[in-house]
């Protein structure tokens, strides 16, 4: 049956699936490719686009990625003191779950729906087990441990650390990305034969940071101090930027580079060599800094774009292809995302320069106004109500079908490239992404978008 039998049914007013993902992905470097792609890197890859077309409008309005933006709070216990430390993360758009399959179980249910059941070479029905979403909530949101943390208050001696992860605001449409694929024995990636079991309405209020409580014993502030293990409290040097990036360059870490320049004044290259040829075999050459020691680099260059330079620095360090400028300037074109950053500079790797030359082009022309600026997320109750999935159909990453389903009218209904119907009996258990909308934002929309 036409789900709306009062609108056109010309096949002139349908668009094509094809169509879109042409349109959004012909300056991408995978997605104006015809091969498979990850759903969750183009949706990503989407709110940017969408992003940067509305900061060419009106660069202080908000951005459409926000109603999907959430923050998160780190609660981090030191083990020699048991002192707390609380870090908050920066904004993503989607909350990607582990699947414990070490606490899947094989259970009798109804036939498979919408899909083929997977068959045995011998033709049988094969067993697929099933996890609990509780159970990947609880993986995400147990204590881990931390086994090499430098604490500044102890002298930057390094101790072990308990965290807990915690949502620091609840956006109004919540992404969730089931994490359906791991490294096989031969390093490729290998779809989870795994069955999710999953309600349509979710509470998350239990998981949301309290942040730091009466009578805690709180990590004092981290004083402007020397360079890594220095008694003093003279004024830490600034990092040059064009220094550390010289000495990356020859094959050193980044941490170890920065001890190397906060040693020798921040500045002087040759003489930061002669430190590192001295020190590279210390036992903390290559840790982690402190958090001050993090922010140096960021003062050298002036920015003041509002980017958060550990997140800077942290990308600089684990994507290890791109300079600390340009993944500043990914990070400021999309609000400090550090996912959505990391997408947009392998997209534009073809021609990364002029792409960021672009974005600064952009800036200038909007009265000294950046995308740095600082705009509260949403927030609310921490319930939920399932209104979209997407779900693949394949056995690995490189092939395979993307199908999505939405809730229109409380029913669902099923999208599978130009063909449209009601789905009776939707693939819950099956889905690689589910899209849900906090309950007390339904039937009231936000006025600022």
């Amino acid at each position: 049956d036409e789900l709306d039998k009062e609108g056109p049914t010309d096949p002139k007013y349908r668009l094509a699936p094809r169509m879109f993902k042409h349109l959004i992905g012909k300056d991408h470097v995978d997605f104006r490719t015809a091969q498979q792609q990850d759903a969750a890197q183009f949706l990503q890859y989407l709110l940017e686009q969408i992003d940067r077309a509305e900061a060419r409008y009106d660069r202080n309005m908000s951005p459409t990625s926000y109603i999907f933006s959430f923050e998160s709070q780190a609660r981090i216990v030191c083990s020699a003191d048991q002192k707390i430390k609380y870090k908050d993360t920066a904004a993503e758009t989607m909350w990607s779950l582990r699947v414990p399959m070490e606490k899947a179980v094989v259970l009798p249910g109804p036939e498979e729906p919408e899909q083929k059941k997977q068959k045995q070479e011998d033709g049988e029905e094969k067993q697929i087990p099933t996890v609990t979403f509780a159970q990947c909530v609880e993986s995400w949101s147990a204590e881990t441990a931390l086994d090499d943390y430098r604490w500044p208050h102890l002298h930057n001696a390094v101790h072990p650390a308990m965290q807990k992860t915690r949502f620091k605001n609840f956006p109004r449409y919540l992404w969730i990305q089931i994490q359906r694929y791991e490294l096989g024995p031969d390093w490729q990636p290998v779809k989870l034969e795994v069955n999710l079991d999953i309600p349509e309405s979710i509470d998350l209020s239990a998981y949301k940071a309290s942040g730091p409580q009466e009578g805690e014993d709180l990590v004092p502030d981290e004083p402007v101090g020397g360079p890594p293990g220095a008694s003093g409290g003279a004024q830490q040097p600034e990092i040059s930027e064009m220094a550390l990036q010289t000495l990356m360059e020859m094959g050193f870490t980044m941490n170890g580079c920065k001890r190397a320049l906060l040693a020798v004044g921040g500045s002087d290259t040759e003489a930061a060599m002669n430190w590192i040829f001295e020190h590279n075999m210390d036992p903390d050459f290559n840790d982690p800094l402190p958090d001050p020691g993090a922010s140096a680099p960021a003062a050298a260059s002036g920015s003041g774009s509002g980017v958060d330079d550990a997140v800077v620095m942290s990308l600089v360090e684990s994507l290890g292809c791109f300079t600390i400028d340009q993944v500043r300037a990914a990070l400021k074109e999309t609000k400090g995302a550090a996912d959505r950053a990391a997408d947009w500079l392998f997209s534009h790797m073809d021609d990364l320069d002029s792409a960021i030359a672009n974005l600064e082009g952009g800036n200038e022309g909007n009265d000294g106004q950046t995308g740095g600026s600082k705009v509260p997320l949403e927030d609310g109750d921490g319930k939920y109500s399932m209104v979209g999935m997407v779900s693949h159909i394949g056995k690995n990453t490189g092939s395979g079908h993307y199908v999505a389903h939405v809730k229109h009218d409380g029913k669902w209904v099923i999208f599978n490239d130009e063909k449209v119907a009601l789905s009776e009996n939707p693939p819950m258990q099956h889905a690689y992404l589910y899209l849900f909308q906090r309950t007390d934002t339904i039937g009231s929309p936000n006025p600022e978008y």
